[in-house]
């Protein structure tokens, strides 16, 4: 503290340090956005004084942590970290997974602080915090507690309930439709708009589809708009096994079937079955959630039709949707975005959403919503 410096104004000061450098590991963060599945995208930036020493980020599964590519960076340059602070936006690791414990790299550093943007939910990589202040360093948690949250939103939500973020992705023209009567919908929107449909494709573990787009449309649901290290799994919804073995799902990468009777013999043997009927013997979709989130599946991008859309809306498990809206119109009777088996008959049983953005993306609108009923 200066002189002639409260404490609170010094405080609040420091306050402001922490969140700009925590700023920065965010940023670091992202560069994993496409890669690190099934882990969580963390970000480390090491700091003393006004100095930054070293920074890292977790890039994928079974490589180092950011925080040890951090202490790596830093003693590339020559740098001693004793008495540094290191800014992670998670707290660090105290288990022996694939990699060693973050805990452990940081103490053998000589670090004096840990500034940690949010808790690790993670029962197996929990307690981070209490190893390292048992090992007389400083320990804080919470500067932009959501920021990252948000940036590993599906993570989260996998090892809290059990089941992957389910991103729903529409493009429809003004009037809300999505295709003509006849099923025809390439292309509703620009290719600007598609483009950046690709980078939300990109950031999830795996893309989901109806066979009624695999049949209409014959998708191959891939990234190919952006470049990319990681193709996403591709799961397709097929109740009564109609999926052509020629289908272009099957044609690169780990596809996964998820049917109500038996495996088709015609079907590839690489791609991998998942018998899940309900009671009516339709596909239980709260159970292939689960079984997706066994497999560490984090966030679930749907590119599906209305039928499909609105079975997921009315059993309650979209969580986000990524609407994009084109300037033209189709009229009835084309089709809508999502269809419900049973059409709401009063207004008060309306899904509200809650709008998080509205951005224009080059001809079209990205409207990014929740549900209000969850979220």
């Amino acid at each position: 503290m200066t002189a002639g410096e409260s404490a609170p104004e010094a405080a609040s000061d420091a306050a402001a340090v922490d969140r700009d450098y925590m700023r920065r590991a965010l940023a670091l963060a992202e560069r994993g956005m496409f890669t690190t599945t099934p882990n969580p995208r963390v970000g480390c930036v090491i700091v003393r004084g006004d100095e930054i020493l070293g920074e890292g980020w977790h890039e994928r599964a079974g490589e180092a942590h950011a925080e040890v590519r951090a202490i790596e960076d830093a003693r590339s340059r020559g740098f001693d970290l004793g008495g540094a602070t290191a800014y992670v936006t998670l707290e660090p690791c105290n288990h022996h997974g694939r990699t060693p414990p973050c805990t452990s790299a940081l103490i053998a550093a000589g670090v004096a602080r840990v500034v940690a943007a949010m808790a690790d939910p993670n029962p197996l990589a929990a307690h981070g915090a209490q190893r390292l202040r048992d090992a007389g360093i400083a320990v804080s948690i919470g500067p932009l507690e959501d920021e990252a949250r948000e940036l590993n939103i599906g993570w989260i939500q996998r090892l809290r309930d059990g089941r992957p973020w389910v991103r729903v992705k529409v493009a429809a023209t003004l009037d809300g439709r999505t295709a003509l009567a006849n099923g025809t919908s390439q292309w509703i929107t620009g290719e600007a708009a598609r483009a950046d449909g690709h980078r939300w494709r990109a950031r999830a573990c795996a893309i989901l589809t109806g066979v009624g787009t695999v049949l209409q449309d014959d998708p191959q649901l891939n990234v190919r708009a952006i470049p990319t290290s990681r193709q996403p799994i591709k799961v397709v919804l097929d109740r009564q096994g109609e999926v052509p073995p020629t289908a272009r799902i099957f044609a690169d990468g780990e596809t996964i079937v998820v049917t109500s009777g038996p495996r088709r013999p015609d079907w590839p043997s690489a791609a991998t079955i998942l018998r899940l009927p309900d009671a009516d013997g339709r596909i239980d979709l709260v159970a292939m959630l689960a079984a997706l989130a066994q497999r560490g599946i984090n966030e679930l991008h749907v590119e599906a039709g209305a039928k499909l859309n609105g079975a997921l809306l009315a059993a309650g498990l979209i969580d986000e949707i990524i609407l994009y809206t084109a300037p033209v119109l189709f009229g009835d009777p084309a089709r809508g975005m999502f269809e419900l088996a049973s059409p709401l008959s009063r207004l008060a049983d309306r899904i509200d959403v809650v709008i998080r953005s509205i951005d224009a993306v080059g001809r079209d609108w990205r409207i990014v919503a929740r549900p209000s009923r969850k979220h």
